[in-house]
Parts: structure tokens; C-alpha cells; sequence
């Protein structure tokens, strides 16, 4: 959990806020990623990437 306190503490100190979707982006890819390399819908999910 830290490490989510350290970055956004950065994000608001910097106002960096434009990052955020982006991270939140690849944070959701990784999770589908995850989640559906061992079902059967893995195959098509690489077929996107």
C-alpha cells in the first residue's frame, strides 16, 4: 500500500494528473491479462495484443 501512497503523493505534488489514466490503463491490461491467460478466453484476448 505504500507504494500506491508514494505515487500518489507524487501525482498530487507534481500535478501530474494526466498520468493517472495511463496507469490505470496498464494497471486494467495487466488484470485482464492475469485473469484470462489460464481461461479459455486467453486465446482471444492475445489476439488483441
Amino acid at each position: 500500500m505504500d507504494f500506491f501512497r508514494d505515487v500518489w503523493g507524487f501525482l498530487k505534488v507534481r500535478k501530474k494528473f494526466w498520468l493517472l489514466p495511463i496507469i490505470l490503463m496498464l494497471l486494467l491490461c495487466g488484470a485482464l491479462m492475469i485473469f484470462a491467460g489460464g481461461s479459455a478466453v486467453g486465446p482471444f484476448i492475445y489476439t488483441l495484443f
